[in-house]
């Protein structure tokens, strides 16, 4: 992969790591704004579950970020861009689609595969 791909890559990944870390702070802000202690415990009831929502999709994200990262990490030690299972290059059209891939389509679909026989 050229130096120009990897570049692109690198602000694809944080750029998307921006957005997400913007998400979090908003996050932050409405729980603190609307933060509220209501009467009525359906009322309650509801935010508590708009906030646990909230809270999950923000750790599936947190956990995205530490893939971006790990993926920055591999443009930088020029190990970007290959399958960990069988060393080929991922390609690229799939890391456009999946910037933080880290498994070529074949390994992928056969991770896939043995994951739906084992229902892991």
């Amino acid at each position: 992969m050229s130096d120009a791909q990897l570049q692109h890559f690198k602000q694809i990944l944080l750029a998307w790591k921006q957005e997400l870390m913007e998400e979090v702070d908003r996050t932050v802000h409405h729980m603190k704004e609307d933060a509220s202690n209501f009467a009525d415990p359906s009322d309650r009831a509801t935010q508590e579950e708009e906030f646990s929502l909230e809270l999950r999709t923000r750790d599936r994200e947190r956990k995205l970020i530490k893939k971006i990262d790990k993926t920055i990490d591999r443009i930088e030690n020029d190990d970007y861009g290959f399958c960990d299972s069988c060393g080929v290059e991922v390609g690229i059209r799939r890391l456009e689609a999946r910037p933080t891939a880290t498994l070529c389509i074949d390994c992928k679909t056969l991770a896939e595969i043995k994951e739906r026989q084992t229902g892991i």
